[in-house]
């Protein structure tokens, strides 16, 4: 008996899926043109459930977001706290610090394992016999 031919079901799933992504994508680019905010091709895809780069193929759904950014207005962020000089000042003071004491501690585990090396080489010295000279006819 010769095996199944499923592809048509493979087929029919394919198609469903991407209809379904499509119908996600086309319901979050009604939601964002609902919302004041710029939307994003980003956001889109992340509010469709859907990626980026098939949403790049699908050129009217970009045209359509497109079309969207150029009348939204442009986000405008609020500024982030600006620190004051002092604060800066003590975050470098800090970080330097911090800096210094892992440079003395490199250095020192940098002794600790010459010295161990150097106990290793002496410990092989002292249990490896001394070379036999061998004495063969001439």
């Amino acid at each position: 008996m010769p095996p199944a031919d499923n592809a048509r079901f493979l087929v029919e799933a394919s198609k469903a899926r991407s209809r379904q992504a499509r119908e996600r994508a086309e319901e979050a680019i009604k939601t964002a043109a609902r919302r004041s905010e710029r939307p994003t091709i980003v956001g889109i895809a992340n509010a469709a459930g859907v990626s980026r780069s098939w949403l790049y193929t699908q050129t009217d759904l970009i045209t359509a977001i497109n079309q969207l950014q150029q009348r939204a207005p442009t986000p405008h962020r609020a500024p982030r706290h600006a620190a004051s000089d002092a604060s800066l000042h003590r975050r470098l003071e800090t970080a330097l610090e911090r800096n210094r004491q892992l440079r003395d501690q490199v250095a020192n585990l940098t002794r600790k394992l010459e010295t161990a090396h150097g106990e290793i080489r002496r410990l092989r010295t002292l249990t490896q016999p001394p070379a036999a000279t061998v004495v063969g006819p001439r």
